[in-house]
């Protein structure tokens, strides 16, 4: 397998871990510090939250490991280009379901997500 790609399904799984734990600090690891978490907010327009913020709603959010949820995270996608890498995953943090675009770049030779657009669905 393609190093890149191992790499980049090792920061998949990072991802992953930090989400069914909401560890702000296992995300940070893995975002680079000027990334965005982008969605369509409440008022139906682009909303793009800063990842310093996005982090703070994170330490502050029970994991689903803390409730005894079971894992269901998936990587749909990935797709390599040279330095960028698009990652499409799925996961739940219940009761939301998400599906996740994350744009990486591989930055001083590791894969930084640099940015984050979801939805999400119950």
């Amino acid at each position: 397998m393609d190093t890149d790609v191992l790499a980049l399904r090792t920061l998949a799984q990072t991802y992953f871990d930090a989400a069914y734990e909401m560890d702000a600090d296992k995300f940070a690891s893995i975002f680079h510090p000027s990334s965005s978490v982008t969605k369509v907010a409440d008022d139906g327009d682009v909303g793009v939250t800063p990842i310093a913020t996005w982090l703070a709603v994170v330490r502050n959010t029970k994991a689903p490991k803390q409730r005894g949820m079971e894992r269901d995270d998936e990587i749909l996608s990935i797709d390599v280009e040279r330095d960028l890498a698009l990652l499409k995953v799925k996961l739940q943090v219940p009761p939301r379901h998400f599906t996740d675009l994350l744009s990486c770049l591989k930055v001083n030779g590791t894969w930084k997500i640099a940015q984050k657009v979801m939805t999400s669905k119950t």
